[in-house]
């Protein structure tokens, strides 16, 4: 009997160390696009994980009517949450790094223009662009203790650093957990820490051509260890006027106007994905020379740019270091 027990210990144990691991994979929707979550365990969380989504939506949506930031845009009277100190905090900040090239109040502008499928610009009324440029401005948005003051017509929108703050959010969360092998995407913004143990390799994700047909190909897949990456291309959501001439979807904060830009993609890697996820909509705006002179004074940040040279030939620019 000892050594049946024995020899069915062994094939136990044999069996183990035989079994290669499996991570859990989770998708679905949120923030208006899709997550990818993969990571080394065997607990599937999407239950906590939908609630954490519903209550950064609470705070940050501007698609949901009861919202902290839509009731601040109403102008009730609604204390703010972690979830929005964190991001004004951060958002504060980028905004006087940048001189305002990121600026959360642009959103009732961007509105306006309506950039969607089509992409012939239209006659916009230059009355209501004036009178909407009037409230633009982040550095007129104070939080004072939980309170949030503005200028009455003033629009707060953080959709160009929510989805990134969200994949922090879920990163921190499966590190609560003890889980130090994962991946995080949410809408392209990506997230990851230790490795890939199923492949027993490192976390590899792809930078996308510039496609203006819409059709997704990767134009190069590089490695990250312990990072982030954010990605902001203007060849899906742009606008051409009489002269051929292709404005971004990214808004002039100066003017109110659409940006006439050769950037087509910015890739930014950072210790933070909502920091990386600002940045990478600022460089839209920023143009590839003003790119690279903000970069001697920030190493953190590692970059990657796809752009037009005068010739309309698509030329590719790393720097900082960002992987090749």
């Amino acid at each position: 009997m000892i050594k049946k027990i024995l020899v069915l210990t062994c094939l136990l144990i044999l069996g183990c160390k035989n079994e290669k691991p499996k991570n859990v994979k989770l998708r679905g929707s949120v923030f208006g696009t899709t997550y990818s979550i993969i990571y080394d365990a065997k607990t599937n969380y999407t239950s906590q994980l939908d609630s954490l989504f519903s209550v950064i939506n609470n705070s940050l949506s501007n698609y949901q009517d009861n919202s902290i930031i839509s009731k601040i845009n109403r102008e009730e009277l609604v204390e703010t949450d972690e979830h929005f100190d964190k991001v004004f905090k951060t958002s504060k900040e980028i905004f006087y790094n940048t001189e305002g090239a990121f600026d959360p109040t642009i959103g009732a502008v961007v509105n306006a223009w309506s950039f969607g499928s089509e992409h012939k610009i239209i006659s916009v009324d230059s009355l209501i662009i004036d009178s909407l440029m009037r409230s633009v401005g982040f550095d007129k948005i104070f939080k004072i203790n939980k309170k949030i003051t503005k200028p009455k017509d003033a629009f707060l929108d953080f959709n160009a650093i929510a989805k990134g703050y969200g994949v922090d959010v879920v990163g921190e969360f499966l590190e609560s957990k003890n889980i130090l092998n994962y991946l995080v995407e949410i809408g392209g913004e990506v997230r990851v820490k230790g490795k890939n143990v199923e492949k027993n390799a490192s976390w590899r994700v792809g930078v996308e051509n510039p496609n203006f047909n819409g059709e997704q190909s990767i134009l190069k897949a590089i490695e990250l260890h312990n990072e982030v990456m954010a990605t902001s291309g203007t060849y899906r959501k742009f606008k051409i006027d009489d002269n051929g001439s292709r404005y971004a979807h990214i808004i002039n904060t100066d003017t109110g106007y659409p940006t006439k830009t050769n950037v087509l993609s910015v890739s930014v890697i950072a210790d933070r994905c909502m920091v990386a996820d600002a940045y990478a909509t600022a460089f839209q705006a920023m143009g590839v020379n003003k790119i690279k002179e903000f970069l001697k004074h920030h190493p953190e940040l590692k970059v990657f740019l796809i752009f037009e040279n005068e010739n309309n030939e698509i030329e590719t620019l790393a720097l900082n270091g960002f992987p090749e």
